[in-house]
């Protein structure tokens, strides 16, 4: 299972960065391409923008930390996938798909010094955001889901334990 969420991850990334290239060529930066509309309710567009910092633009011009901690993160997360390598699968995935998100948002960071955001969810203010970032989000939900079924798991097998002990 190790080997396959590596695999996992390569392919999210290269998902990630294909969409990335094709918003950069095909949408002018600053361009709103309305996706998802109800009469005057818009719901979903493609707005091409470039972002130095995290969500919401939070520490802006700090490219180091921001190249420094995914590759902390993606090394933590390999081994610890090693780790666990004949554990939960779900867990495999989940863990996977955060070092991806990392990855692809790492790439563009060392290569421009900002990330191409291009996903905005039109009712809420909420930052523009991107496939990477749609993958460590799925990725740590996914992975506190596994948490959660690890310890109801376990606390069922400690009652039956008890019940036969």
């Amino acid at each position: 299972m190790f080997a396959l969420s590596l695999i996992l991850a390569a392919l999210l990334v290269a998902i990630d960065q294909c969409l990335k290239v094709v918003v950069d060529n095909k949408i002018e930066l600053g361009q709103v391409i309305e996706v998802i509309k109800f009469g005057s309710f818009k719901l979903f567009s493609l707005t091409h923008i470039r972002n130095t910092g995290a969500a919401w633009s939070i520490m802006s011009g700090k490219t180091w930390f921001l190249v420094l901690l995914p590759i902390v993160v993606c090394i933590a997360g390999i081994v610890y996938m090693y780790k666990i390598r004949k554990g939960s699968k779900l867990e495999m995935i989940s863990v996977a798909m955060i070092i991806s998100g990392g990855v692809g948002n790492l790439i563009d960071r060392v290569r421009m010094h900002e990330v191409i955001d291009y996903i905005k969810f039109e009712p809420i203010n909420f930052p523009i955001f991107n496939f990477a970032d749609i993958c460590i989000v799925i990725g740590a939900i996914l992975f506190c889901l596994s948490i959660i079924i690890s310890d109801v798991k376990k606390s069922k097998a400690d009652k039956a334990g008890e019940k036969n002990g």
